[in-house]
């Protein structure tokens, strides 16, 4: 039998705009419920937006939120619903670590891969095979490969939900060991949020070394990652694309320290793109990027020698103490458009004003 958990109230603030005109004033929501009294002003909103035809780009993305609710599914998979479309399911058997799968835009395309969870989608990418739509992991940990899934691998593996207090879903999983040793464990909390055309999460990762220090080591291959879907892939030259927050672009990208990085290009006849944000309180901001044209899309704090060929081999090793934590705080963000269709600077403005 299936849960369902639903948050559907949220404050409207406006914030000043240097153009005072009301068609491009832009308008900002925030997660906390609002008082009764409020709800009509929200109401009013929503039918002036529906009946507005002259709304312009940057008011249609910041529309007002709509209802998340969470639809608890075999194996401790979690739904997540925007309205009552489908976003997301945490998937905490995902392969060698959890992973969110699908992931659906506004509009309901799938923006992460499919394979090799689903094997037959046409014209996708068969390569990388550990590469699941949207995990985090970490080549090297105390010399243990938790990214790749051949040879001996380390596994993270889901132990229970801390939070299912909606709209964030936090979840607890430990790093093992191929012998079973626990290395580290983390909480991941997710907090979901969607209108009529843009969706986005935002990830805490509260990662707790056990009882002896800890090597996070300096490789390329990490850390909080997803896989674009193959049609978006810069290197098809069908209109993908890679820009980083510095303006560094697609292949240009790759190994540099920015702020957010957007990955944009075509799903069946529809532009989308997919932006992640490295929040300003995460440890390492500004994070390195292994963000490559055939897909890859990731963030990854350690790689400094692997992406900056630093004559010191270790220069990105970080040890965690026993018992302390390291915290890695990022946003995702679906969009139409390109960056600046989907506004993207503006976004993570707000999203750097939020105290994690």
């Amino acid at each position: 039998m299936s849960s369902t958990f639903i948050y559907g109230e949220f404050i409207i603030k406006e914030f000043p705009s240097e153009n005072k005109n009301p068609k491009t004033a832009l308008k900002f929501y925030s997660h906390f419920p609002f008082s009764v009294g409020a709800m009509t002003d929200l109401s009013a909103v929503q039918n002036a937006e529906k009946t507005n035809s002259s709304l312009t780009p940057e008011s249609k993305i910041h529309a007002p939120l709509q209802n998340i609710s969470f639809r608890m599914e075999e194996n401790n998979t979690v739904a997540v619903y925007v309205g009552e479309k489908l976003f997301t399911k945490y998937v905490p058997e995902g392969g060698n670590s959890p992973i969110l799968f699908p992931i659906k835009s506004a509009c309901g395309e799938n923006i992460t891969r499919a394979f090799p969870i689903i094997n037959n989608v046409r014209n996708e990418s068969h390569d990388h095979p550990h590469h699941r739509s949207f995990w985090l992991a970490h080549g090297n940990v105390h010399g243990i490969n938790f990214w790749n899934e051949s040879g001996k691998p380390g596994k993270i593996v889901f132990r229970e939900f801390i939070s299912k207090n909606v709209p964030t879903l936090a979840a607890k999983s430990e790093w093992c060991a191929p012998d079973g040793s626990v290395l580290c464990t983390d909480i991941c909390s997710m907090t979901f949020a969607g209108n009529a055309t843009t969706r986005w999460i935002d990830l805490k990762w509260e990662i707790t070394a056990g009882e002896k220090d800890l090597c996070f080591g300096d490789t390329k291959e990490g850390t909080f990652a997803l896989r674009v879907a193959s049609s978006m892939e810069e290197e098809r030259k069908s209109g993908g694309k890679i820009i980083n927050s510095d303006g560094f672009i697609n292949e240009n990208a790759w190994g540099k320290r920015a702020a957010w990085v957007d990955y944009h290009g075509m799903i069946g006849e529809k532009k989308l793109g997919i932006t992640i944000m490295n929040h300003p309180k995460s440890d390492f901001y500004p994070t390195y990027w292994h963000v490559r044209t055939y897909g890859l899309f990731a963030a990854n704090p350690f790689g400094v020698h692997a992406f900056t060929r630093h004559k010191n081999k270790n220069a990105g090793d970080f040890i965690l103490k026993a018992g302390k934590t390291m915290t890695l705080i990022y946003r995702v963000y679906i969009h139409p458009g390109d960056e600046t269709e989907g506004n993207v600077i503006k976004c993570f403005e707000e999203f750097q004003k939020l105290n994690f």
